[in-house]
């Protein structure tokens, strides 16, 4: 298996004012990999997936992505995302526009693709996320679980090389979770680099090669789901899981 570094992340440290969200976080993420971030709300997770994609900018610390550091005063930082797709908790699709609307407006303004090879590949896209017969539809008249796959689809169809999922399945109503937490299962078979903030820990169980414990703001332990959940060997992962399982 191609074991390249697709991210990686020195000491990285995030401050909004006095307050310091991220403390020297050391993170590697291999290509194929499924990483996945869990800890109580407030902990840095959401955070530290929005300076991997420079929605946030870090106060220090070095970013690498496919290889590249990363800063913002060298690089064109919406070029670097666009090798990175990244799904919200919230879908935040255009209610103006259909489902295949919404799935090629960045092909064709950003990446300059055709319409007709958008139009083309977004319906493969939609047939991929079990949505091929609401091309045509508006977001509107789905549900929250449709929606968030057409959130998943339309950051696909940029052809990123890393996917991030910020707690994708946290606005969805209980009995939709499923069907958002199978598209990503599909996309982790399929060899897509994904990091993944979640609360659902028997997904995390089945999908991550690794789970990253966060707490306040730093990595206080990581390993492969079975030793996380099974063999925890600080005392806060523990009184977390106990908490959460």
């Amino acid at each position: 298996m191609n074991t390249m570094e697709m991210i990686r992340v020195n000491n990285l440290n995030k401050s909004f004012g006095n307050l310091q969200v991220l403390k020297d976080i050391n993170l590697t993420v291999k290509e194929r990999e499924v990483v996945v971030l869990v800890g109580a709300s407030g902990s840095g997770k959401s955070t530290l997936l929005r300076c991997l994609n420079f929605l946030e900018l870090k106060n220090s610390g070095h970013i690498i992505i496919d290889g590249e550091r990363i800063e913002q005063n060298t690089h064109d930082l919406n070029t670097i995302r666009k090798k990175i797709g990244m799904v919200f908790q919230h879908f935040n699709l255009f209610p103006h526009m259909t489902v295949l609307q919404n799935i090629i407006e960045a092909p064709t303004h950003v990446k300059r693709k055709s319409k007709q090879q958008a139009v083309s590949e977004g319906k493969v896209l939609l047939g991929k996320v079990g949505l091929g017969d609401k091309l045509h539809v508006y977001p509107s008249t789905l549900s929250g679980g449709q929606q968030q796959r057409v959130a998943i689809a339309r950051a696909l169809a940029m052809n990123p090389k890393v996917m991030l999922f910020d707690e994708p399945t946290s606005a969805l109503d209980p009995e939709l979770v499923g069907e958002v937490l199978g598209t990503i299962k599909e996309l982790a078979k399929e060899g897509m680099t994904m990091v993944i903030v979640t609360h659902e820990m028997g997904f995390a169980r089945e999908v991550a090669d690794w789970v990253i414990y966060m707490h306040e703001g730093r990595i206080v332990e990581a390993g492969t789901p079975k030793e996380v959940f099974d063999y925890p060997q600080e005392l806060r992962t523990q009184a977390f899981l106990s908490s959460v399982l």
